[in-house]
C-alpha cells in the first residue's frame, strides 16, 4: 500500500496508482490516515479534480478523464468516511472542490458518473450523525445542488442526493434551516413532488423510500406541514402506486399517518 500511495506523488505513476488504490481501498483499514498524512498526496488528488474543471463547460469530459478523476474521488471518499480524518477533511473545506461537478447538467455517462461519485463523497460525510458535518454543509450550497440532482440526475444519483437531504433533515439543525422560510420548504417540497410524479412512470422502491422519509421528517415542522399540504403528490394517496412498498414494513407503517397529516 505504501508504494502505491507514494506513486500518487509522481505524475508519471499517478494514474495507475489511482486505479489500483481505488480498487483495493477496502482492503486497507488505515488507508485514509496514510493518504492524509503522506506528503503531497492530498494536493495531488485535488490537482486531479481541478485539472478537469475546463472540461465542464462547454461539456467535453471523456470517459477516460471521468474514470481517472472518479478514482481520485473514491480515495477522498475514503478520507471523508474515516473517523480520524473526517474533521480534517471538513476543516480543509475539501467538499467545495466537488461542487462544480454537482453543478453540471449534461446527462452523458462521463458527467453522470462524475456527479454520482461526487455525491458518494458527501454521502459518506452524512452517513455518520454529526452536527458539525451538517453545519458545514449548510454553510455551503449543498441543498440547491442536491435539489438540482434530484431533478436532473439518473435514478441512482437522485437516490444518493435524496439520501443526503434526508440525513440533513434528520438533524435538528438541518430541519430548522430548511424550514426557516416558506421558500425553502416549498423548494424542497416541489422537487420531492416532482420525483414522485416521475416514479409513476419509472418506479424505484429505493428512491421512493428516501422521498417518504424526507416528507415524514418535514412533517415534524408546522411551517413545513403548511407548505407541503399545497404540493403533496396525489400518487402517495393511491394504493396502486404505493403497492410497490408491500415488502417494506417500516415505510408502509409511516405512510398512512403521513397522508393523514399532509393529504
Amino acid at each position: 500500500m505504501e508504494a502505491l500511495v507514494a506513486a500518487l506523488q509522481d505524475p508519471e505513476t499517478r494514474e495507475n496508482a489511482l486505479l489500483d488504490l481505488s480498487k483495493k481501498r477496502d482492503m486497507f483499514a488505515d488507508l485514509a490516515p496514510i493518504l492524509w498524512h503522506s506528503f503531497g498526496v492530498i494536493p495531488a488528488l485535488l490537482q486531479e479534480i481541478v485539472s478537469i474543471y475546463p472540461l465542464l463547460s462547454p461539456p467535453s469530459l471523456t470517459n477516460h478523464a471521468s474514470n481517472r478523476v472518479c478514482n481520485a474521488l473514491a480515495l477522498l471518499q475514503c478520507v471523508a468516511s474515516h473517523p480520524d480524518t473526517r474533521a480534517l477533511f471538513l476543516n480543509a473545506h475539501i467538499p467545495l472542490f466537488l461542487y462544480p461537478f454537482l453543478n453540471t447538467v449534461s446527462k452523458t455517462r462521463p458527467f453522470e458518473y462524475l456527479r454520482l461519485t461526487s455525491l458518494g463523497v458527501i454521502g459518506a460525510l452524512v452517513k455518520v450523525d454529526d452536527t458539525d458535518v451538517i453545519n458545514f454543509l449548510l454553510s455551503t450550497e449543498i441543498i440547491p445542488l442536491c435539489l438540482r440532482t434530484m431533478e436532473l440526475g439518473s435514478e441512482l444519483s437522485k437516490t444518493v442526493a435524496t439520501f443526503i437531504v434526508q440525513k440533513i433533515l434528520s438533524d435538528e439543525v438541518g430541519l430548522s434551516y430548511i424550514c426557516a422560510t416558506a421558500e425553502r420548504c416549498y423548494a424542497v417540497g416541489t422537487v420531492l413532488g416532482g420525483m414522485v410524479t416521475m416514479l409513476a412512470e419509472q418506479p424505484s422502491v429505493r428512491l421512493l423510500k428516501h422521498i417518504i422519509r424526507c416528507y415524514l421528517r418535514l412533517s415534524d415542522n408546522p411551517r413545513a406541514r403548511e407548505c407541503l399540504r399545497q404540493c403533496f403528490p396525489d400518487q402517495l394517496r393511491d394504493p396502486n402506486f404505493t403497492a410497490c412498498l408491500k415488502d417494506d414494513i417500516a415505510t408502509q407503517k409511516w405512510l398512512p399517518p403521513l397522508v393523514m397529516q399532509l393529504g
